[in-house]
């Protein structure tokens, strides 16, 4: 019998030695346009700072800093049955969550349900009708009661509403824009949850809203339920954005509810809208025409140059320029897939990334699979190291906020918890925001991570029925601060 050695993993290394000139030259300026330098972060960083301190101010800035009125962390002690409704922008999910006696503990029960595409562009009536029909098929089979008006008491739910909204009152809250492909007429600047709560009336849903929460601020909480250095959630995935403890004292914008100054409150950041002013941030003429066709020109520039529904897109418009104006990229192929928009999303740069074969054959499949192109091995070199460098510049800017929150709060060293299928599931993400965070802080080489950025727990689920929790603990302890309807909760 022969003794094979040891299979080796394929290779990977990147080589450029058959590269034609006119394509090296075409990646040394990408690689120009798209590398974040040292300096660059730190620049952008304390123009972040400045930025959230704006945000907190009465008069305001672009980033909203949102108020969100969960006002301190869980303890572990929290304990009861409660619903978590998440509506993100592929899928809508219900939950049930118990929280037990044992602490920091939790059992959860939970169904996906599809999000209409004609839904996101339709009549608010149909949007939120959809969205109790589901409660109701959850609550139904889940319960087994045959008349849902029969059950003893409401169910407290946690609703993770995960688009811009300011909130006077933790079940209330007044959306600023749509986002995430989202675009039903007659609901920006309008309180979402009476419409909510009009379609559970319609259907004699048993159901009492304990909170209206966006799932960075849940991200936050279920995080440090587990995990109590965690002291900042983060979303990078569709959309990006954070959120954290301040003090009431540190927010002028709601001085006027005369809180103790030491009191805590979670600020949903939203800084997916970082610069719209365009100071600092290291636009290429691709971000310029993303931002410029996008539904919502000026707005969300942070986000548009990090977050995962733009990272194909910005690749796609290169890919595009090339073949047109600069390097005959992929001559005589139809290109006719490829120029149609958001064709291609943050996925399929992952899966470049993650080609181990140093003739790149699975970047070639995919071409030819997904976009009926035949890419020769060049052109496939330069894909691949388009996909590192978009991949590469989002992860890096992203370090950005991460490093601005811990700036301002002066915290020297915690655990961040993120979410998102951008921190998730695309290739180097975590380890080169990592080093982007060492080089922002000025972190020794030899040193461990003081601040380390890791996998959050669920925070649209587990974190909005801690939030519906903490929110009944506190109409039990008489501290009303910021709610608005205390009826059913006790």
């Amino acid at each position: 019998m022969v003794d094979f050695p040891p299979r080796r993993k394929p290779s990977r290394k990147g080589s450029m030695v058959d590269v034609p000139k006119d394509l090296l030259e075409q990646i040394k300026e990408l690689e120009r346009l798209f590398t974040v330098d040292q300096a660059k972060l730190k620049e952008v960083t304390n123009h972040f700072v400045k930025e959230l301190e704006k945000g907190l101010s009465v008069e305001g800035g672009s980033i909203p800093m949102n108020p969100t009125w969960v006002m301190g962390y869980p303890d572990g002690h929290e304990t009861g049955t409660f619903l978590a409704l998440d509506m993100g922008g592929t899928n809508l999910r219900v939950c049930e969550i118990v929280l037990p006696e044992e602490k920091g503990e939790f059992e959860i029960i939970q169904s996906k349900y599809r999000m209409p595409e004609e839904l996101k562009t339709g009549g608010s009536e149909e949007l939120w009708g959809y969205i109790a029909d589901c409660l109701q098929q959850f609550i139904e089979y889940h319960h087994e009661v045959e008349d849902l008006e029969q059950m003893d008491k409401k169910l407290p739910l946690g609703f993770t509403f995960s688009f811009p909204a300011t909130q006077d009152f933790i079940d209330h809250g007044i959306l600023q824009r749509w986002t995430k492909g989202f675009d039903i007429a007659g609901v920006e600047g309008k309180d979402v949850v009476p419409l909510f709560e009009a379609a559970l009336e319609k259907r004699k849903l048993p159901i009492k809203l304990g909170a209206l929460i966006n799932d960075t601020t849940g991200t936050l909480i279920a995080s440090h339920y587990t995990d109590e250095t965690m002291q900042i959630g983060c979303i990078f995935g569709t959309g990006c954005n954070a959120a954290y403890m301040e003090n009431c004292g540190s927010v002028p914008k709601i001085a006027h509810h005369n809180l103790p100054p030491d009191m805590p409150i979670a600020i949903n950041c939203e800084y997916g809208a970082f610069d719209n002013e365009h100071a600092v941030l290291p636009r290429t003429p691709f971000d310029v025409v993303i931002d410029e066709d996008s539904p919502r020109p000026g707005q969300q520039s942070f986000e548009k140059m990090i977050a995962g529904l733009y990272l194909g897109e910005l690749f796609r418009l290169v890919l595009i320029d090339l073949h047109d104006n600069k390097c005959k990229m992929f001559e005589g192929q139809d290109i006719s897939k490829l120029r149609k928009a958001y064709s291609l999303d943050a996925s399929f740069l992952s899966f470049i990334e993650e080609d181990p074969f140093e003739n790149l054959s699975e970047t070639g499949e995919l071409f030819s699979k997904e976009l009926g192109i035949k890419a020769h091995k060049p052109e496939l070199e330069l894909c691949r190291r388009l996909a590192e460098l978009i991949g590469t510049r989002a992860a890096r800017l992203s370090a950005c906020g991460v490093a601005a929150i811990c700036k301002k709060k002066e915290i020297k060293a915690c655990h961040v918890g993120a979410d998102g299928s951008v921190f998730n599931k695309y290739p180097h993400f975590k380890a080169r925001g990592a080093q982007a965070l060492r080089e922002i802080l000025d972190w020794p080489a030899e040193k461990r991570d003081p601040i380390d950025i890791r996998a959050a727990e669920d925070g649209s689920g587990v974190g909005a029925a801690l939030i519906a929790a903490l929110t009944i603990k506190r109409v039990k302890a008489g501290n009303l601060a910021g709610i608005r309807n205390t009826e059913g909760m006790i």
